[in-house]
């Protein structure tokens, strides 16, 4: 008989237990692959461990590139705060040196209505606390920058600027501000040898409100005793019918080494200028006349050119190997064309012929400078 499904129907050699049978032994392929997938696993945590590790080393030099920064900038801004500090203490100083300076030489003039009587000169020595003046009488025959000799006092009706130019030009000191005060309070001052009235007594200044004030102190704090107020050696001299007087400078050649240490051989270095008006502009030499005094040049004459038409300003230099005081001219004035064209002359060093491309840059701007000497 063949063989017979048994009672349950199971077909012969089934698996009849309750659990499944899986083989006794893994297959070979499986085995070849479990090596590769741990080195990849290990591999793996090793990249993620090097590249945490680089995440922290980038993080610690940022860290300390940040604290660099911080410190570098702290210290550059300690030093610029310091810097600054230093500059506005020298800036300061310098400020208040300024100051004293403009306070140092001073113009007092003493006029009413237009009309002036006399121009006191003064020095102020804050040192010790003395003040030296030159009394210029009106009848006084000067050089005016851009009105030629006549008598100061005719000179002021013109502007006051001409003849502080005047008086700083021919006593060759950087006079460049002054102090107007009625003819009472002038000529009382000269009575009594006494200064310290006439800043609170001003009609008009060049000086600012701080600056006068600032020289009502200083004068308030002189002495009497310390106060020398002389008048300018003079000789009258007659031309037509008016008088005139001549200034002696032997005299004042004294005066001016004793107040205001002033040597009159080394004054007469000073790089001598007559000045052209080749422009046409009314009283355009005179304004480059005393901005070329402020500066220390002294202005020998000034007149109209034999032409209106010159377009630049020309600066001529008329003596051998002083082509630098026509360079100094120049930056002063802010324009023209230096050449030289030397002289046996020794009376100018150079000659100015002011052109359409001067602008003046006006008066009493600027400080004093030994730049033409």
């Amino acid at each position: 008989m063949g063989d017979m499904p048994n009672k349950a129907g199971h077909e012969p050699g089934s698996h009849t237990g309750g659990s499944l049978d899986f083989p006794s032994e893994v297959p070979q392929a499986i085995i070849g692959r479990e090596p590769r997938f741990k080195g990849i696993k290990r591999a793996g945590r090793a990249i993620g461990r090097g590249f945490l590790w680089l995440l922290k080393c980038l993080g610690i030099l940022c860290a300390i590139a940040l604290v660099l920064l911080l410190a570098a900038n702290t210290v550059n801004t300690t030093v610029r705060w310091r810097a600054k500090r230093i500059a506005e203490g020298r800036d300061a100083a310098q400020n208040e040196a300024d100051q004293k300076a403009t306070l140092e030489n001073i113009v007092i003039v003493g006029a009413d209505n237009g009309v002036a009587a006399g121009f006191l000169a003064i020095r102020i020595n804050l040192e010790d606390s003395r003040v030296y003046g030159v009394a210029v009488s009106e009848g006084t025959f000067l050089d005016v920058p851009g009105r030629g000799f006549e008598r100061i006092g005719d000179a002021y009706s013109s502007g006051v600027d001409g003849v502080v130019s005047a008086i700083a030009n021919y006593f060759s000191v950087p006079f460049s501000d002054y102090v107007i005060v009625p003819t009472s309070v002038y000529r009382d001052a000269l009575t009594r040898q006494s200064v310290a009235v006439l800043p609170t007594a001003s009609t008009a200044s060049s000086l600012s409100q701080e600056n006068l004030a600032k020289l009502s102190s200083y004068l308030k704090e002189v002495p009497s005793e310390n106060v020398a107020l002389v008048p300018l050696p003079t000789k009258p001299i007659t031309l037509g019918e008016r008088t005139y007087l001549e200034p002696q400078r032997e005299q004042v050649a004294d005066l001016l080494k004793t107040w205001w240490g002033v040597n009159a051989q080394e004054a007469e270095q000073a790089t001598r200028v007559v000045i052209y008006n080749g422009s046409g502009v009314p009283g355009i030499a005179g304004e480059a006349a005393q901005e070329l005094i402020r500066a220390g040049a002294r202005v020998i004459d000034t007149q109209n050119a034999n032409s209106f038409d010159y377009k630049v300003t020309q600066i001529i230099v008329r003596r051998t190997g002083e082509t630098e005081r026509g360079i100094q001219v120049q930056a002063v004035l802010g324009v023209g064309e230096v050449t030289d064209d030397p002289s046996d002359q020794n009376i100018i060093d150079l000659i100015v012929i002011i052109g359409a491309d001067y602008k003046p840059q006006g008066v009493n701007k600027g400080e004093p400078s030994d730049a033409m000497q």
